[in-house]
């Protein structure tokens, strides 16, 4: 129960932050001509807002299945990756139907919080979980309900809460682990390269996004290996 509680308040600050941004989503959904309900439906089964932002503006043009397949692979391919570095993790009690649960609860922000456990156990998770989900599902369901009563500038503000949630929690270890810090730098240079050079700005964001982060990593495993203690 004590790691319930723990990871329930680790979740506060995050569920805070996907309640404005799914907020902005519930409205853009409506504008696209979805129900709230369906809005609603989509944010409690996905938990993924570039996806969902994606998936909903290609959803409005019927027959583009594969365009739909192809973005949402090359979107969210990267939380496979976060799986492949918690599972390292997860204590024994972590059985097949956990894992599934934790591959559909998994999101960028609860990932970044949890890889910082020495042992990720069933009880933390859930606690880390419970809150982002609700405030996920929560702002969608009430951004579509108030549809376009909030001004512009007010949406276009409430979209930066997500990218000040990615601040609030990388800077604090940046300051702690050169690591770290490596990594962050080269990811975003990568990712500016990806956005302003003409040849790399053609790639896909999932993809973009994959890239930077296995290029980032891959560098700073070489640069600072982490020496393993023989059994």
């Amino acid at each position: 129960m004590n790691d319930y509680k723990r990871g329930l308040v680790a979740g506060i600050p995050i569920a805070l932050g996907y309640l404005s941004v799914s907020f902005t989503f519930g409205i853009m959904a409506i504008k696209y001509g979805l129900t709230i309900w369906e809005a609603t439906l989509i944010s409690m089964t996905n938990l993924t807002s570039a996806g969902q932002f994606a998936g909903v503006q290609i959803m409005i043009i019927p027959g583009l299945w594969l365009d739909m397949l192809i973005s949402q692979l090359t979107i969210n391919v990267r939380y496979s990756f976060m799986s492949v570095a918690l599972s390292q993790k997860l204590d024994e009690k972590f059985t097949t139907l956990w894992k599934w649960i934790l591959g559909f609860s998994i999101t960028d922000e609860i990932f970044a919080v949890a890889i910082g456990e020495k042992k990720i156990t069933r009880s933390f998770w859930l606690g880390l979980s419970t809150l982002p989900f609700f405030g996920w599902t929560i702002g969608t369901f009430l951004g579509a309900f108030l549809g376009n009563v909030l001004p512009e500038n007010v949406l276009n503000a409430l979209g930066l809460a997500l990218y000040g949630m990615f601040v609030a929690i990388v800077v604090p270890d940046m300051k702690k682990e050169r690591p770290v810090l490596v990594v962050v730098i080269i990811s975003a240079i990568l990712s500016i390269l990806f956005n302003y050079v003409p040849l790399l700005s053609k790639v896909s964001v999932g993809i973009a996004i994959s890239i930077c982060a296995i290029v980032g990593a891959a560098i700073v495993a070489i640069l600072y290996p982490v020496e393993v203690e023989e059994a």
